[in-house]
């Protein structure tokens, strides 16, 4: 899958996109966009630097595959994502070539945006969402603090532990996250309260956007399971710890994830990510080894660099830039690959479609610096975390704004990011009367 226009050498003749740490000439990512003044409708667009291109005014001039125009018109992803993996490679070769090229400058310039100018929207109508566990350091740590003496149970190695979320309250990056209400119920109380989370939580974790569909009854082979991973984005599942702590027994989590889950806005497609592919982590001396529907050959991982930051108001006020918080990979926290997710989901017969949305679970590395949330770099809430400004953090306050960040990065290839994901913590609302 490693072809020209994974060259580090090429270069986009888009003023800025030359060593753009997030969209060079190398990565274009897919989504969806519309103008700010609000004349357009959304649209499907790549990003290039500090632009956005819009596919669809390009397919309207003949400038792309002929045959991709009907799906490059829809106001999602969804269309283009049903179509055979040849096509959008097709569509990121056509795309290269217009971007890399000067002579097609005159093309591509009436369709080319300052990012600055536009909004970016949801990139598929989400037709499920499913949230994986598969991040083991994570698993044993959040284990340790309910089961200190049992922090995995004994399926962790044999199965990716997965739970059905809610698709309706997944929003793209920059929407306002409103802290929720529920029951919470104190160690020592008799019985639960009914009010504001006040352990409000982060999880840095990757998304998986399904392409094609298989019917239902059909299982996905392990050996194609890659072919149904359109893309990748940053994916944080907000989680209310205290919430969590007294529902999530006997079924799992329910309240307190399904109020929020913010996506990054851009698809980084899985041809985009095939230089970053590579063998996963070798399984520790007396670990199962996976079912043969699960074993997977060749480089079915991913090594991407992973970050959050966190900037609460009195930094904003102060102009202060965001702290970071983590810093880790997700080869070091993955104990199952994306492959293995989507082989698992449909191994009983599960039909996926395209645009549907699976989360990686909470990705931290197994050192305390890679933590991939406030409950383990707080250590359940009994060491604050110091902030500038004089301030500390064990979960989010109201004002807060947390963003993940990811970067694709290997020696002999050009470094491709995903853009941000961020969201802003605001007051929970008054309930009903």
């Amino acid at each position: 899958m490693i072809d020209h226009t994974h060259d580090p050498r090429a270069q986009s003749w888009v003023d800025g996109a030359a060593g753009h740490p997030d969209f060079p000439v190398q990565n274009l990512p897919l989504g969806v966009f519309s103008h700010k003044n609000g004349d357009t409708a959304p649209r499907i667009a790549t990003a290039i630097g500090d632009h956005v291109v819009d596919l669809a005014g390009l397919a309207a001039d003949g400038a792309l595959p002929a045959g991709l125009a009907t799906a490059l018109a829809q106001p999602t992803l969804n269309a283009l994502f049903r179509l055979a993996e040849a096509d959008r490679v097709a569509l990121r070769h056509a795309l290269f070539a217009l971007l890399s090229s000067e002579r097609c400058r005159l093309k591509v310039t009436p369709h080319l945006y300052p990012a600055a100018d536009v909004v970016l929207h949801l990139p598929f109508a989400i037709g499920d969402y499913t949230d994986f566990y598969v991040g083991i350091h994570h698993a044993t740590a959040i284990g340790k603090l309910f089961r200190p003496d049992n922090p995995l149970l004994p399926n962790y190695k044999h199965v990716p532990i997965g739970y059905h979320g809610r698709a309706s309250s997944v929003r793209v990056s920059g929407t306002q996250v409103v802290r929720p209400w529920g029951q919470l119920k104190a160690p020592d109380a008799d019985a639960p309260v009914h009010a504001p989370c006040r352990r409000l939580d982060h999880e840095l974790e990757l998304g998986l956007w399904i392409a094609g569909d298989n019917d239902l009854g059909a299982p996905v082979p392990i050996g194609t399971a890659w072919e149904r991973i359109g893309g990748l984005c940053l994916l944080n599942d907000w989680s209310a710890r205290d919430i969590q702590a007294w529902e999530y027994q006997p079924l799992g989590p329910f309240l307190a994830k399904n109020f929020a889950t913010t996506v990054s806005p851009w698809v980084i497609t899985a041809q985009a990510l095939a230089p970053f592919r590579t063998a996963p982590q070798p399984r520790p001396a007396g670990d199962p080894q996976p079912l043969p529907y699960l074993r997977e050959e060749g480089e079915g991982a991913l090594a991407i660099t992973l970050e959050t930051t966190l900037r609460t108001a009195a930094m904003r006020a102060a102009g202060l830039p965001p702290h970071r918080l983590s810093h880790g990979n997700s080869h070091a926290a993955m104990y199952w690959t994306p492959a293995q997710i989507v082989a698992h989901h449909a191994s009983n017969g599960c039909d996926l479609h395209a645009g549907d949305l699976l989360g990686t679970g909470t990705l931290s590395g197994p050192t305390p610096e890679s933590a991939g949330s406030l409950m383990e770099l707080s250590q359940g809430g009994k060491v604050p975390l110091p902030l500038p400004c004089g301030e500390s953090r064990t979960f989010l306050e109201d004002g807060d704004e947390l963003a993940l960040h990811a970067r694709a990065e290997r020696d002999g290839f050009a470094t491709i990011g995903f853009g941000p994901c961020v969201g802003q913590i605001m007051p929970a609302r008054q309930p009903w009367a």
